[in-house]
């Protein structure tokens, strides 16, 4: 069987990270969870992602800010990491907000989870 791909959620909401996870959990995904902006940094130093689900509505840190920063990030790999984003309030910003920042997708709350597991598995076949 192929390596098991790592697969961040980023989200606040415990009710939408448990859900997410189980349903990619299903999927075969190894899931690593952050409740905020500095864990998914912490996160993305210490293993390799093979996806970023990310809320833009995190505390610490947004989800736009975090995007820019791996996307700035010196190590290439953390850099091309495939990064989703997930919000209830995409209103907010454009799509060509989306792109500046380095997102690769964009998934509406609430989720629609047939489209989430087609979105991760687009992203890290």
């Amino acid at each position: 069987m192929a390596d098991t791909k790592t697969i961040l959620i980023a989200e606040d909401s415990s009710v939408i990270l448990n859900l997410t996870k189980k349903i990619l959990e299903l999927q075969n995904y190894k899931i690593v969870t952050a409740k905020n902006g500095r864990e998914v940094l912490n996160q993305v130093e210490k293993q390799k992602i093979d996806a970023i689900l990310m809320d833009l509505n995190i505390p610490i840190k947004n989800g736009m800010d975090c995007t820019r920063e791996i996307r700035n990030h010196e190590n290439k790999e953390i850099a091309g990491v495939p990064i989703i984003a997930v919000t209830g309030n995409a209103n907010n910003y454009t799509m060509e907000e989306f792109k500046e920042a380095g997102i690769n997708a964009y998934l509406p709350k609430p989720l629609d989870f047939d489209m989430l597991v087609q979105t991760v598995k687009q992203y890290v076949s």
